[in-house]
């Protein structure tokens, strides 16, 4: 799945938590010293900006699907080797990485299988292999709240919950299907504060992702309903989001 949104609605929706999360996820997964490494639907270069810092900007590689944050990406981070591509035909050679990493990316696979696989060919033995995704089946995702929300509203919401990475065991479950040996699993949680309300929802109204835009497609007078909803479920302002990741790390075969 492509992100056909500017790079800065992304970052206001979901980039105060990526940020935070891919140093904690980099951290969990116990990356090697050295080597080259690649984000896997790097989106506006969150975890790219983590193992440049730890790998060097030379020794890093992303791709992503989406034109503009792979753009994004490069601007962020110009000595980086970024490419457009998707996950399922990843454009790298084989047993070229030291680390394969994706946060927050096996649940918009188009085939989740496939692109673990190819993030496993792209690893050199012995290399780690690591994904990260919300728990959303356990509603413990950024967005639960508000798809709690809109659930209020409409029914038959995409919540993010049935898709493939959201429920505990299925990132492990991908790995060692890929052919990954020693696999842990881990549940990483990142707080976000916001001073207001306001601020919260209109990162909803950006139409990124699921949740914006299953917003952008209600009337003005459903969008009013979930508002209102979401006031009565969240304080004023300042609160703090809680998010928790399930993750997984593998070696490489």
């Amino acid at each position: 799945m492509s992100f056909d949104v500017a790079p800065e609605a992304y970052d206001s929706f979901m980039g105060r938590f990526s940020v935070p999360l891919a140093e904690t996820f980099a951290a969990w997964a116990r990356l090697p010293e050295t080597g080259r490494a690649l984000d896997v639907g790097c989106g506006t270069g969150a975890l790219t900006a983590v193992l440049a810092h730890r790998f060097g900007e030379t020794e890093v590689a992303a791709v992503d699907p989406s034109t503009t944050f792979v753009e994004a990406t490069t601007a962020r981070l110009p000595w980086a080797d970024v490419r457009h591509g998707a996950a399922e035909a990843l454009p790298f050679d084989d047993d070229l990485f030291a680390a394969t990493l994706a946060e927050l990316v096996v649940h918009f696979m188009t085939d989740a299988a496939t692109g673990v696989g190819e993030m496993v060919r792209v690893t050199a033995p012995e290399g780690v292999v690591a994904t990260c995704v919300w728990d959303f089946a356990g509603h413990r995702a950024p967005q639960s709240l508000f798809f709690e929300a809109l659930s209020s509203v409409v029914a038959g919401i995409d919540d993010e919950s049935r898709r493939v990475g959201a429920t505990r065991g299925d990132l492990g479950a991908l790995l060692e299907a890929a052919g990954c040996s020693d696999v842990e699993e881990a549940e990483l949680p990142v707080g976000v504060e916001y001073p207001s309300f306001d601020e919260w929802w209109t990162s909803y109204t950006l139409g990124v992702a699921p949740a914006g835009r299953q917003l952008a497609a209600l009337t003005d007078a459903d969008r009013e309903r979930v508002r209102h909803h979401s006031m009565r479920l969240l304080p004023p302002g300042p609160f703090t989001i809680t998010g928790t990741a399930w993750a997984a790390r593998g070696v490489a075969p």
